[in-house]
């Protein structure tokens, strides 16, 4: 079962490389890919300790951090949002 896994992360990385060397990406969407990362765990980082809301606590996760990401600050508002709904 790891051989197959295995096989399988391979496999996809190759695909991963081709892509971005076929499209010519080059090495300039890491850097905005890098600075999304940073921005959005630091906005999460602000909202827990900056005291703005005192009950919730916001976990810097893959999950998280990548919904801040894409939705960029509204995804902290939603995150906030659920937090307060569900819990």
């Amino acid at each position: 079962m790891k051989l197959i896994v295995a096989g399988v992360l391979c496999i996809s990385l190759l695909l991963l490389v081709l892509v971005v060397f076929k499209k010519r990406l080059g090495l300039g969407w890491l850097t905005v890919f890098g600075s999304h990362l940073a921005l959005s765990a630091l906005a999460i980082y602000i909202v827990n300790f900056s005291g703005l809301s005192a009950e919730t606590y916001i976990p810097l996760n893959p999950m998280t951090v990548g919904t801040v990401m894409v939705l960029g600050v509204p995804g902290v508002a939603l995150l906030l949002g659920l937090k307060l709904t569900l819990i």
